[in-house]
């Protein structure tokens, strides 16, 4: 999705670049060869063409979810321009003026009734790049619903032990595609187990099916929330929708994707979606939406931005405080202490980095709960916890977010062997023990906890070294 603005003044094309080019990725259509050529030498994407002719937005690959903005001269040509630009498939067609001038834009709209008449004024505006911003994920919507509107059965697909930002997603996807739980199924491989999210999924009456690769031939259309086709291993051979905010994983080649690794919370990019297309909200999904982005922000203290505060601000009066108070209770259970003084007893706490081993759990949430909890310890800024589940070995990677990349180290150092991947804050590896033993030998529980502390201990002051030889340059 991009912008392409059909300008010939060159000080409203610069303008439109400086304003949209850090936002979104823009194009401009000039007829005027001179100064077409004088504009691409100094750096701008400038496509010399006819604006008149309908093969000139062709050639430019307009597409129905890109945002055409035509520049209006007050010169005959305009209609024209408009007409080649629908001809070619825009469907987001904005007509900029110099000045307000009520009479034109009635004049157009009564011709066009489509367009959105804009002035130079608003041009300038941050309120543009909201409007523009809304156009293109109403567009990106509007095209995933009605692919998966033919569909008898679709399979709406979480993580294995899905967490509240991806329950509350499947949910708010399930709005979106205008299904009820017969017709559009959330569903896991493995189910949910960690306590407060059994919580939330009783609190709020949420069915999410257990089901098996072999399943998935059955749907018609399959969308992934909050996880990446790469997750299942090879198992899921074709995904129609991913919506996800972490990293971007290659080798999946899903038909609609909006994934925003900047985002803190799936849920976020979901309240744009059902907020682009004017989706009532229910006060069941709003909660599960809303204690979702407070869950996976940790409160908006972990890889959270504006627009995570903004979702939070839209969603609140539409949820029910009272349930989200119940549904977070008190997170802290006898198992989950006994993991704890594991991981303490077996620990090292070297250069404020704690490394544990919290060894063989039936479940995966205890080790990232373990490693949360050593972070909130004195003098302790990056924590790297293990455990085994079922011949896995799982690694969550926590730090404070202002200092080196999780997700980064993650990846060097586990990504070969297992799927490893993550934040900035936080990450998570799961490498098969025997592909473990393979590349560092068949350690023990201590031998283990000194060998992942030193592989941090190397990645984080390889990276001081780095940091220091960049600042004496």
């Amino acid at each position: 999705m991009k912008c392409l603005a059909v300008c010939q003044d060159e000080l409203l094309i610069r303008t439109l670049h400086q304003v949209l080019a850090p936002t979104f990725p823009v194009e401009f259509l000039v007829e005027n060869r001179t100064l077409g050529r004088r504009l691409h030498d100094n750096g701008l994407p400038i496509a010399l063409a006819d604006p008149k002719r309908c093969d000139a937005f062709l050639k430019v690959d307009l597409s129905p979810s890109d945002c055409v903005i035509i520049q209006d001269t007050h010169r005959k040509g305009l209609a024209r321009f408009i007409e080649a630009a629908r001809d070619a498939g825009g469907t987001l067609i904005y007509v900029l003026g110099t000045r307000p001038d009520p009479d034109r834009e009635q004049e157009l709209k009564a011709e066009f009734p489509e367009i959105t008449y804009l002035t130079l004024a608003e041009l300038v505006s941050p309120a543009l790049t909201v409007a523009l911003s809304r156009s293109l994920t109403r567009a990106r919507v509007q095209q995933y619903q009605r692919y998966f509107e033919d569909a008898d059965r679709v399979l709406i697909l979480l993580h294995n032990d899905p967490d509240p930002d991806a329950m509350a997603s499947g949910l708010a996807l399930r709005t979106l595609l205008r299904r009820n739980k017969t017709t559009a199924i959330i569903g896991a491989v493995k189910n949910v187990t960690r306590p407060e999210n059994i919580r939330m999924k009783h609190l709020l009456d949420l069915q999410v099916e257990t089901v098996s690769s072999a399943d998935f031939a059955s749907f018609d259309r399959i969308a992934t929330v909050d996880v990446q086709p790469h997750y299942f291993g090879g198992a899921l051979e074709r995904c129609d929708l991913v919506v996800d905010h972490h990293p971007e994983q290659a080798n999946h080649n899903a038909v609609f994707k909006d994934i925003r690794p900047d985002y803190g919370s799936t849920c976020t990019i979901l309240t744009e979606h059902l907020r682009a297309v004017d989706v009532n909200i229910s006060e069941r999904t709003a909660t599960a939406m809303l204690y979702a982005i407070k869950s996976d922000t940790l409160f908006f203290n972990r890889q959270a931005n504006r627009v995570d505060i903004e979702a939070f601000s839209y969603l609140y009066p539409l949820a029910d405080a009272a349930l989200i108070r119940k549904m977070e209770g008190a997170e802290i259970t006898d198992e989950r202490l006994g993991y704890v003084l594991k991981a303490y007893r077996g620990g090292s706490l070297v250069d404020q980095v704690f490394c544990g081993f919290v060894g063989i759990s039936p479940r995966e949430d205890v080790i990232p709960y373990v490693a949360d909890f050593f972070l909130q310890m004195e003098d302790v800024k990056w924590t790297v916890v293990a455990g085994l589940v079922n011949e896995s070995l799982i690694i969550s990677v926590r730090n404070l977010g202002y200092s080196k990349n999780a997700g980064e180290f993650a990846r060097r150092f586990f990504a070969d062997i297992g799927s490893a991947g993550g934040h900035r804050a936080m990450a998570k590896a799961v490498v098969p023990l025997r592909a473990f033993r393979d590349k560092f030998g068949n350690l023990q529980a201590d031998e283990f906890t000194e060998k992942v502390l030193a592989l941090a201990l190397e990645f984080l002051h390889e990276h001081q070294s780095n940091d220091k030889k960049l600042v004496k340059a």
